[in-house]
């Protein structure tokens, strides 16, 4: 049985705490960092020498039971670190080439990326228009002062289709009426690429942005935490005997420059995921969260009683230290940037003295940030 409570907007509050809008989370200033522009994962591990699974790990123990420490490891040596009856949720959701060539009405070139294939209650879908990049170059953000997006703008896409614009969401992002040829994930997979940002050195292929899970094809980013597992670590994580159940979040198009707070995105609990989360957390296992995407959907389908229940919809749920968490008890998780969101959620999990001890460690390391860099895994109990 799933839930079905709804917003007056109709997207779908899958959590009571949950907000459609609100101000962007500020973290406190103890958190400021600075992230060396060379320590920008510029290209897939495998462009860099090594094996998917040979990228970096930096463990953080404690913190809130005990004074926090920070291990380095090989994301190899995963399996090691974990415990016998430990459970890994993982997002399963599939990555596509979500950024499609568009032009505007004077003829002039803009690229559009589109978050998620999922349209809200509405029908409507979010994009961001992005200046266009030259030679080779990624596509680039553009200020509101510079955006030409309105409501009523018409974009042109490729074979015929086309995006009208109806509203804005953020300065950044617009609510669209897409009209294109047969299926939108068809659609996108013949005309669109994988979205990249700045940092990355060049266009890669789609297939460098799925993970070893992915199976439900709807995220316009990749959920990054899960891009070191390859097929042999998870066949020695299950000889470990640790544990390991799907959820499905579609993640929407993120904001490296606008640093806005999570917006509502598709996501589903299987009933299965659920009856054993409960079972591990009631034996005394611990619960990971392989990536912020399984935090998102795996929160929005506990209640507060900590009981985990299958659930499908659209979450809006935004996790603060304020909130805190009510099912997961460690995370795996990419670097994130200096006033990203998603560090409220990282302390939420590991609290501030474990955060700061991974952060400092990660930055004298030299570990490397973005989707195709090193992670970090949590363990604050």
């Amino acid at each position: 049985m799933t839930t079905a409570l709804f917003g007056s907007t109709g997207v779908r509050l899958a959590d009571s705490d949950a907000q459609l809008a609100g101000p962007e989370p500020v973290l406190p200033s103890s958190l400021e960092f600075v992230v060396p522009p060379e320590l920008s994962a510029h290209a897939p591990a495998e462009a860099r020498g090594l094996r998917r699974d040979g990228v970096r790990l930096l463990v953080g123990r404690g913190g809130r039971q005990a004074v926090p420490s920070a291990e380095h490891h090989r994301f190899t040596q995963l399996p090691e670190v974990l415990r016998p009856g430990d459970l890994l949720v993982v997002n399963n959701s599939a990555t596509l080439p979500a950024a499609l060539p568009a032009r505007l009405p004077d003829g002039g070139e803009i690229t559009l990326h589109v978050s998620a294939t999922h349209p809200d209650p509405r029908g409507a879908h979010l994009v961001e228009l992005r200046r266009t990049g030259r030679d080779g170059a990624a596509a680039e953000y553009l200020t509101p002062a510079d955006n030409p997006a309105r409501s009523g703008l018409r974009l042109s896409l490729p074979a015929g289709g086309e995006a009208v614009l109806t509203e804005a969401y953020t300065p950044r992002l617009w609510y669209a009426r897409l009209a294109v040829p047969g299926r939108l994930p068809d659609y996108l997979a013949g005309h669109g690429k994988a979205i990249r940002y700045g940092y990355v050195d060049q266009d890669w292929p789609v297939s460098a942005y799925q993970t070893v899970f992915a199976a439900e094809p709807g995220s316009s980013e990749m959920p990054s935490a899960a891009r070191p597992f390859t097929d042999a670590l998870v066949s020695a994580l299950v000889a470990r005997g640790v544990l390991i159940a799907p959820i499905t979040l579609h993640t929407g198009v993120a904001s490296p420059e606008a640093h806005e707070a999570p917006y509502p995105e598709r996501f589903r609990v299987p009933a299965a995921t659920a009856a054993l989360v409960n079972h591990v957390r009631a034996t005394g296992g611990r619960v990971i969260a392989v990536g912020t995407t399984a935090v998102r959907a795996l929160e929005s389908a506990t209640t507060p009683d900590g009981r985990s229940h299958p659930a499908d919809g659209w979450t809006d749920l935004v996790i603060t230290p304020a909130r805190g968490v009510r099912a997961v008890d460690g995370l795996l998780t990419g670097w994130h940037e200096p006033r990203a969101s998603h560090l409220l959620m990282l302390e939420a999990i590991a609290g501030r003295p474990l955060l700061e001890l991974c952060y400092r460690e990660a930055l004298a390391g030299r570990y490397l940030w973005h989707e195709f860099g090193d992670v970090n895994l949590l363990l604050p109990e």
